[in-house]
């Protein structure tokens, strides 16, 4: 057999952990008839299929999950030697590459950044709007952010606060359903809520409101849509209490009572966390979201 090109190895691990040629490009920054054609000529080189193809997707085939195990074996063994690298290297300037929640990315994270960036304008800075989790080993971030403590190994966290969780409302929507006065009275309102996460049902349930998943009449897990339909006027929905007060479109129900809380975990790779850059924006953002919250 001919020596596997370790481009094509790493475009298949982009595909087989993405399910989709669309989702690997995307998080490549490659094209799909580039993953395509790298898939297929490593198909023709091991001389069997790797992938079982349907409309939704791919999966892998037998073969194609015990070449994944090898494959990522290599690819965390490059990784590794890569961030030793650059752990040994003083040089300041640079990117950081940083991974957050769209909805931290989207409100918390400019300000900050801004002030980083006119604190050390060498510094370039990219992020990641995901609420996936993104692997620091392989180098899909530098810094991550992220509502859960990281259970990744070789990487550093640290809990750098809590996030107060509130619910809002459109003065449009008020203006035409009213202002509930007590918890139970949301189960005559149109809620917004998230449809996997159970954040704001146990939250809820906490104040009396046994609501489940199927009770907000509005849905999504992704946190700026839910918040841009709250802003619209469809219905109480629920956001970060440093958000919402600053919404002149949006009132707080029940006097800003928090319906919950949600942890900030600032994480890095150990070994990048000695990088200067890294060091540089990691003690800042711990610094500045410290203050914050």
């Amino acid at each position: 057999m001919a020596d596997l090109d370790w481009s094509h190895l790493q475009s298949f691990i982009a595909v087989a952990e993405h399910g989709s040629l669309s989702a690997a490009a995307r998080a490549r920054g490659s094209s799909q008839p580039t993953l395509s054609r790298h898939i297929a000529q490593l198909e023709q080189t091991i001389g069997t299929r790797l992938f079982d193809r349907s409309t939704g997707g791919v999966v892998l085939t037998q073969t194609g999950s015990d070449l994944m195990g090898h494959a990522k074996t290599m690819a965390d063994a490059a990784a590794k030697l890569a961030i030793l690298t650059e752990g040994g290297s003083q040089n300041f300037a640079g990117t950081v590459r940083i991974t957050a929640s769209q909805i931290v990315a989207t409100y918390l994270l400019p300000p900050v950044l801004t002030a980083l960036h006119l604190n050390a304008p060498e510094i370039e800075i990219e992020v990641v709007a995901s609420d996936d989790t993104n692997n620091l080993l392989r180098r899909e971030a530098d810094i991550a952010l992220r509502m859960y403590r990281p259970t990744q190994e070789d990487v550093i966290a640290q809990h750098v606060g809590d996030l107060t969780m509130c619910a809002y409302a459109a003065k449009t929507y008020l203006a035409r359903k009213g202002m509930p006065v007590t918890v139970a009275d949301i189960l005559n309102h149109d809620l917004i809520g998230y449809d996997r996460s159970t954040l704001i049902t146990d939250g809820l349930r906490q104040f009396g409101a046994d609501v489940r998943r199927d009770f907000f009449k509005f849905r999504s897990d992704d946190q700026v849509v839910c918040w841009q339909m709250v802003r619209a006027g469809f219905g109480i929905g629920f956001n970060q209490q440093a958000v919402g007060d600053a919404d002149p479109l949006v009132e707080p129900v029940f006097e800003g009572m928090p319906v919950g809380h949600l942890p900030i975990w600032l994480t890095a790779h150990s070994e990048l966390r000695s990088t200067p850059r890294i060091r540089k924006v990691y003690d800042f953002l711990k610094s500045a979201l410290a203050s914050k919250l």
